[in-house]
């Protein structure tokens, strides 16, 4: 694998990293009356693409290291991924689960069936899902691998058709199923059905896949349809855009409401997601800026540790606002934006410095031990 190739995934990473924390950003902004919608549109419309384009990144690595013309051990792969994603996914868990029961003296959810549900769903907190999510991908490798080979024989057709599946049910499961079903399992199923259903994610996942699989021709489409990438990247986000101010201005939505409508798995996040993997992925492929490509190269080897520690500095942050009277203005939103960012890409570093010392540690938090870190090995 070539030092361009592994560059470029990392600082995709590294930018869904950033876009996450603004997307959570934005969700916190909305307690302030005056929420600017310009501002919210920023960090809600713009940045949607981040959690997909991770399962672009993912399959992207898994197939670039384990081509399909090669042996796969499921054994061994799924014993990779028990360290690097399924044991610090139920320690940060645990850790959400105790801080909750530390500061509220709720001990409920650690009941049997109840943390089995919260474990099984990711709900610890509100960015593990996403874990969940991958995990299962993780899980029903073989199969993937029996479709992206087709994929890769059938690129035009088999894309296609995968897209507007894709665009058909995530419309069907955003719009209109409902939990109102007798069963309580399946309606349980149903409700929380964004945390765990892969289904929601193939597209981009085996997009990612079948890039891989062909990374010299991908190389040269990049090149060769530079100019459309960008074009259809501007496009749906402009479309995303103008449904979010059509929602809020002329339907007279909430903010909250019209992003609850526009957003990563309706059919426009679909195509503003695909195309902004290849817009990315162009861009990262080229020289950057010495100080800009320091930069995303650290974000990038922290983003595991950040994602995973930032809903923590979020809470405390926003109880220090809330102890000086200081609402979530547009202007302290910036500022809290960034000092997560700060203070989690901090506590990231302290994590691996600790971990030097303690490699147990650094296995729990992070599924890797420092002196087998690298940019590679995360998500």
């Amino acid at each position: 694998m070539s030092n361009s190739r592994l560059v470029a995934l990392d600082y995709i990473r590294a930018i869904s990293m950033l876009g996450v924390i603004g997307i959570h950003t934005g969700a916190y902004s909305l307690s302030y009356s005056a929420a600017n919608p310009h501002l919210f549109a920023l960090y809600e419309i713009v940045s949607r693409f981040s959690v997909p384009i991770f399962f672009f990144v993912s399959a992207f690595g898994l197939f670039l290291s384990q081509p399909l013309n090669k042996e796969f051990h499921y054994p061994t792969f799924m014993s990779k991924r028990f360290r690097t994603v399924l044991l610090p996914y139920l320690t940060w868990s645990l850790l959400y689960m105790l801080h909750y029961t530390w500061l509220s003296g709720d001990t409920t959810l650690w009941q049997g069936p109840l943390v089995f549900k919260y474990l099984l769903l990711g709900l610890a907190s509100y960015q593990l899902y996403f874990l969940v999510i991958l995990i299962w991908f993780y899980a029903l490798m073989p199969l993937w691998r029996i479709l992206a080979a087709w994929l890769v024989k059938n690129i035009t057709l088999g894309l296609t058709s995968l897209l507007l599946g894709q665009i058909a049910f995530n419309y069907y499961s955003s719009y209109i199923l409902r939990a109102n079903f007798e069963n309580h399992y399946l309606n349980l199923a149903i409700e929380h059905r964004m945390s765990y259903l892969v289904l929601h994610y193939l597209f981009i996942f085996l997009l990612g896949a079948v890039c891989a699989e062909r990374f010299s021709q991908f190389q040269a489409y990049l090149k060769q349809k530079s100019s459309q990438i960008n074009f259809c990247f501007l496009l749906t986000l402009a479309g995303m855009l103008i449904h979010y101010y059509y929602l809020v201005y002329y339907q007279h939505y909430s903010l909250e409401s019209a992003v609850n409508t526009v957003h990563q798995l309706s059919p426009l996040g679909v195509l503003y997601t695909a195309s902004a993997a290849l817009f990315w992925f162009k861009i990262f492929s080229g020289p950057l800026p010495d100080k800009t490509s320091a930069l995303l190269t650290q974000f990038g080897k922290h983003s595991y540790v950040i994602y995973l520690v930032h809903p923590f500095v979020m809470y405390y942050l926003l109880i220090t606002l809330n102890k000086i009277s200081q609402e979530l203005t547009p202007l302290t939103t910036v500022f809290f934006y960034l000092t997560t960012l700060a203070a989690s890409f901090c506590l990231s570093w302290i994590i691996e410095k600790i971990s030097r010392h303690l490699p147990l540690l650094g296995l729990l938090l992070t599924g890797s031990s420092p002196a087998k870190t690298k940019l590679t090995a995360k998500l």
